[in-house]
């Protein structure tokens, strides 16, 4: 780790900006959206778009320095520039969740230096609820436009040790698929629970949940910010063959492939 990167300052940052930039997608939730189809054939609404335009302006104001690979700039075409240090952006992250007005979607920005996560916030507007991870993982209620509660006002959150009597597994509201079903059939899941977007990083980061599986292709930005905070909560995202998951794919355009969140290290399995 750099010496001058300072992880509390930046999840801070991080933080301010996705109250801001949330204002903008909570104008937009309340009317009636409707979604693009992207090259990809994700959906994408105007939310996305105002709130990354947000997000990239006030880094470019507060961390100059730092490259920031967005999701809607690199599917406009935007190259994608990374380095050892890097911002990943995901403004809107659960887009289904926000069409469906679950308020299961969030706000996500993330700090990677040497591949790994190392400051991160996921911030669900529709709910109020901020999650910050730098050096510790803590969380907070916050609404859009809002300032950002003092760390005196923010719970400290750690995930939990594998609890004997099972397992509570979360699954994507959004993705089912029978790999996730063969995984977990191999582990003793007392309870399963559904939830959209980067949410489920976060509740295995509180201590509500011990495991996320997810098989599905994802993007780094998708997962940065959750990582984060679940790293900082003290637990673990490992990859398919069980090391934890690396950013700055470059060769794979920052795809990841499958990975596992765990609360526990020592329970993971491959």
């Amino acid at each position: 780790m750099a010496p001058t990167i300072d992880r509390d300052a930046i999840a801070d940052i991080f933080a301010e900006i996705a109250l801001e930039a949330a204002v903008a997608v909570m104008a937009l939730y309340a009317g009636d959206n409707r979604a693009r189809r992207k090259s990809d054939g994700s959906p994408v609404t105007d939310a996305d778009d105002a709130a990354e335009a947000i997000i990239l302006k006030r880094l470019a104001m507060r961390l100059p320095s730092l490259p920031v690979l967005a999701e809607e700039a690199t599917s406009r075409g935007e190259k994608m520039v990374a380095g050892r240090t890097f911002i990943l952006v995901d403004a809107v992250d659960g887009t289904r969740e926000f069409l469906g007005h679950n308020g299961e979607f969030t706000v996500n920005i993330g700090l990677i230096v040497d591949a790994a996560p190392r400051a991160g916030v996921v911030y669900a507007p529709a709910l109020g609820k901020l999650w910050i991870g730098g050096a510790t993982a803590s969380t907070c209620e916050a609404v859009p436009g809002a300032a950002l509660p003092p760390p005196a006002k923010r719970r400290v959150i750690h995930a939990r040790p594998a609890p004997e009597q099972g397992l509570t597994a979360l699954v994507s509201r959004s993705h089912a698929d029978p790999a996730t079903e063969a995984f977990l059939a191999k582990l003793p899941v007392k309870e399963r629970r559904s939830a959209g977007s980067s949410l489920k990083f976060c509740v295995v980061a509180e201590g509500k949940a011990d495991v996320y599986p997810r098989f599905g292709q994802t993007m780094e930005w998708d997962t940065a910010a959750g990582d984060a905070v679940l790293r900082a909560a003290g637990g673990i995202v490992r990859d398919r063959v069980g090391q934890p998951l690396r950013y700055g794919k470059a060769d794979a355009q920052f795809r990841n492939g499958p990975f596992v969140a765990w609360g526990d290290p020592e329970a993971a399995i491959s």
